[in-house]
């Protein structure tokens, strides 16, 4: 959605609310398309003291797997963001956010915030055991009965040091 921003950066104490859905089921993330639900949107835009800034907040919720016992589950998010907003800047600087003609490109932002705060690694919950690593038994629901040392053939000569 692009945002004309003109008024708001003329008009000091100016400020616009918005409140809406966006649609990022096209959007891959971690190799799956989580995103089967709407992302809600919704914050304000105001110009305080020749300030622009822009808060905004989102949430979701996202059908995934994990990655270590590859088991689905849905994981909601809520997250909170602020800009600044300048019409042109004369240096780099990632704390500002550009609008070229006045104009912001709300969707973009928010896909760009959204997917720096997602983690990288993505857990069913922080405890999870895994797959056992020999018969592939998902840890978490039961124990296996399969021998736990396994030395690495390569590294054996290591071991009959330590005897």
């Amino acid at each position: 959605m692009k945002m004309d921003l003109r008024q708001l950066f003329d008009i000091v104490g100016e400020r616009k609310t918005f409140d809406l859905s966006l649609c990022f089921s096209d959007e891959e993330y971690n190799g799956e398309y989580p995103f089967q639900t709407p992302v809600k949107v919704s914050g304000q835009i105001e110009n305080k003291a020749q300030v622009v800034r822009l808060v905004f907040s989102v949430k979701f919720v996202l059908k995934l797997h994990c990655d270590r016992c590859m088991g689905e589950f849905e994981q909601g998010y809520d997250f909170s963001f602020q800009h600044v907003l300048v019409r042109k800047l004369n240096t780099d600087n990632d704390e500002y956010v550009v609008c070229e003609d006045s104009q912001l490109d709300l969707d973009e932002l928010v896909r760009a915030d959204l997917f720096l705060e997602l983690p990288s690694k993505v857990l069913c919950r922080e405890d999870c055991k895994g797959l056992c690593g020999q018969c592939g038994k998902n840890l978490n629901f039961d124990s296996c009965e399969c021998e736990k040392k396994s030395i690495d053939p390569r590294l054996e000569i290591l071991g009959k040091l330590l005897e």
